[in-house]
C-alpha cells in the first residue's frame, strides 16, 4: 500500500476512468489517503464522477512518475462517507476546504476495493504491488 500511496502522491496527478454508458470518461485526481488501511479518494456528489461510479463500480487510475514508470490500478469504487473520513481528508489536504466541508451534503469519499497495482516500467518489466 505505502508503494502506490508514494507512487500517486509523487505523481501529483493522476487520471481515473469511469464508464457513462458504455463510453469511458476519464478525468485527472490529484488527492488521495490512506483510509482504514484502503486507498480513498473524494469528489463531489454533484459531479457526473460520481453518478457513474454509482451505476458502475468498476474504475481504473493510471498515473506516470518522472521516470516513465507507470502505474495501473483497477477496482471497485466503494463509498465511505462519514464525518471521520471527511474530517480526515482535510486533514491530508487543507485545500479541499475551499470546496468541501464535513457534513456539507456534498463531499464524498471513496476507497478502491478489490483492487490490483500494476507498475511498469519502459523497458516493460511489471510487477504487481500490494494495496
Amino acid at each position: 500500500m505505502k508503494e502506490v500511496l508514494d507512487f500517486l502522491n509523487n505523481a501529483k496527478v493522476f487520471f481515473l476512468a469511469t464508464d457513462e454508458g458504455g463510453q469511458p470518461r476519464v478525468r485527472p485526481l490529484g488527492f488521495v489517503m490512506e483510509c482504514g488501511g484502503k486507498l480513498a479518494f473524494c469528489t463531489s456528489n454533484e459531479k457526473p464522477m460520481y453518478r457513474q461510479m454509482k451505476v458502475n463500480p468498476k474504475v481504473e487510475i493510471a498515473a506516470c512518475d518522472s521516470q516513465c514508470n507507470t502505474l495501473r490500478i483497477c477496482g471497485k469504487a466503494v463509498f465511505a462517507t462519514t464525518p471521520e473520513t471527511q474530517k480526515k481528508a482535510l486533514e491530508v489536504m487543507p485545500d479541499l476546504g475551499k470546496m468541501y466541508s464535513v457534513g456539507d451534503g456534498k463531499f464524498e469519499i471513496f476507497y478502491i476495493d478489490e483492487g490490483k497495482a500494476v507498475c511498469s516500467s519502459m523497458t516493460g518489466e511489471s510487477k504487481e504491488l500490494a494495496i
